[in-house]
């Protein structure tokens, strides 16, 4: 079993900073893609950034420019840094992760609880 472990959210003021955490724990042996996921009320769950296939990285395009994602050595820690916030990035922000738990098995893929984003002035 994997745990993802999401922490960072809470309320950020229109311009300011948000930076999210995400620990991945348990049985791993590979992570192919890491990476967050944001959805706001009404809305589809999209993605934001992440790790895919070793070190490519990807952005939506609502937040190129604004986002970073970093990681450490490990790689099984992400950060997600947004910087500046707007009233649009306001959502449950989810981790996930495709592990490879065992040689000759597949991927699995993992979700995070999510952590609620609320931006306000």
């Amino acid at each position: 079993q994997v745990h993802l472990v999401e922490s960072g959210g809470g309320l950020v003021r229109p311009g300011g900073s948000l930076t999210l955490s995400c620990y991945a724990s348990g049985n791993i042996l590979l992570i192919r893609i890491m990476g967050w996921y944001r959805q706001a009320p009404g809305k589809e769950r999209e993605l934001v950034a992440a790790f895919d296939n070793g070190d490519m990285i990807v952005y939506d395009d609502s937040v190129k420019g604004r986002a970073t994602i970093a990681r450490d050595d490990t790689k099984t820690t992400v950060f997600l840094k947004i910087d500046p916030v707007t009233p649009e990035d306001a959502a449950v922000y989810y981790c996930t992760a495709d592990v490879l738990q065992r040689v000759g098995e597949g991927y699995t893929n993992y979700w995070g609880q999510g952590t609620q984003v609320n931006v306000s002035s």
